[in-house]
């Protein structure tokens, strides 16, 4: 039986699914002792972790081919191929073909030669979504399942356009095909990840779009429990999206917004294509399709030209749209980018923000947990101990149950940033 590869993961929940494409197709290779690190380029923080762990791994596992890989590694190729720890440098489009991990390694030096090779292609000629069947997901209970990658948008802030290049679909029949094969191996729950998940569709040659494919997952996949969207775009959210949201059960009441800000001027120097009012009207529709509901939001702290005032209106998007699920990120110049052209915000002031961000964060969901406690909810256990409820709340069950398994439980109080629950009505696997 071939070697089990090591798999690092850094950033999105694409890249986790992705992940799981390079271990199936490594293990099928055969190729022997491998680390693959799938690097993150959203930030330059992200690059630096990845830097670090990839030395980690040498040190760690010196017998071990180091494979790099992920948006870092295609926008800036050479900066890991440089590192006299990486043996291969592979590209976004070529980390997903079965041939390369059928030769990739051949003739390549052993492990403790010099230099690494790259195999790292021009992302924005790419046209196709790889679509491949993943059997399972080796450290996660919920399953990634990618139904479209790349972008089409050019936010000033953004470089993972370069990374992921232009926007492209995974027909539905292919998405329904794997979803379904997940469920029947016992998968209870699938998210959809895609890089701008809502223009799904409009490149397909019978044009679709996210509500369609949602609404016929869960039509031709009756075994699965529950199914999760990654980030939304709030003005690119469809009719039929939102009429599954309101009438489907299994559709999970968790939407996570990719917002950036609260102010319609740094929104317009950002280049997004919302302003504040559509997130408002955003998270109005969604609680009126989903009473239950909880939102999440992406929010960039300190982009340039923001003033005090104009950060404030994004602190106040927290209370306002009601946010309980916070990704921070205090903003990072991005060299090729147009904001990294614009009059900078000081390291300091940047840091500030998001710490203030991030506290008003921690309060929005310490008052959602606190709401919960005295009700019963129902879970699906990932790991030890720990499960998490429909609206994505991280519950510790105190009697414990199976990872994989739905469990009810009645919410007694709160440790941190996670619920306590003991299960009392029914577990059912």
């Amino acid at each position: 039986m071939a070697e089990e590869p090591e798999i690092v993961t850094f950033g999105c929940r694409l890249n986790a699914y992705e992940s799981e494409v390079i271990r199936e197709l490594a293990r099928t290779a055969g190729v022997g002792p491998l680390v693959v690190v799938n690097t993150c380029a959203v930030t330059a923080e992200a690059e630096r972790q990845a830097r670090q762990a990839i030395r980690s791994v040498r040190r760690r596992r010196p017998e071990a081919r180091v494979v790099v890989t992920g948006c870092a590694a295609q926008i800036h190729p050479r900066r890991f191929a440089e590192m006299p720890e990486v043996d291969l440098v592979l590209g976004n489009g070529e980390k997903l073909e079965r041939e390369t991990w059928s030769d990739a390694f051949t003739d390549l030096p052993s492990p403790e030669g010099t230099g690494a090779r790259v195999r790292v292609g021009d992302i924005a000629a790419v046209r196709e979504t790889a679509s491949h069947l993943v059997t399972g997901f080796a450290e996660h209970t919920r399953a990634f399942v990618q139904v479209q990658n790349g972008c089409d948008h050019r936010c000033t802030f953004c470089i993972i356009p370069f990374g992921r290049g232009p926007s492209r679909s995974v027909p539905g029949d292919q998405v329904v095909a794997q979803v379904r094969q997940l469920a029947e191996a016992g998968v209870g729950e699938v998210v959809l990840s895609g890089v701008d998940l809502t223009a799904y569709g409009e490149d397909l040659p019978v044009r679709a779009r996210l509500g369609t494919l949602v609404r016929r997952i869960l039509r031709e996949v009756p075994a699965l429990r529950r199914l999760r969207l990654s980030s939304l775009d709030p003005v690119e959210i469809d009719e039929e999206l939102w009429d599954v949201l309101a009438d489907e059960p299994r559709l999970m009441p968790h939407l996570h917004l990719s917002l950036q800000a609260g102010d319609d001027v740094v929104l317009k120097r950002m280049k997004r294509r919302h302003v504040r009012a559509d997130a408002l009207a955003a998270a109005e529709r969604a609680r009126r399709a989903r009473p239950d509901v909880a939102l999440g939001a992406d929010l960039i702290a300190g982009f340039p030209t923001e003033s005090d005032t104009m950060f404030d209106r994004t602190l106040a998007l927290v209370e306002d749209l009601g946010l309980v699920y916070l990704h921070v990120f205090p903003y990072s110049p991005r060299p090729g980018t147009p904001a990294a052209r614009m009059p900078q915000i000081s390291g300091p002031v940047r840091k500030e923000r998001a710490a203030r961000l991030r506290a008003a964060g921690e309060a929005a969901l310490g008052r959602f947990l606190t709401a919960k406690i005295g009700a019963s909810a129902d879970l699906l256990m990932e790991s030890g101990d720990l499960g998490r409820t429909e609206d994505f709340a991280l519950v510790r069950v105190t009697d414990g149950a199976p990872a994989g398994s739905f469990v009810r439980v009645r919410i007694e109080g709160i440790e941190g940033e996670r619920l306590v629950g003991r299960g009392d009505v029914e577990t059912s696997a």
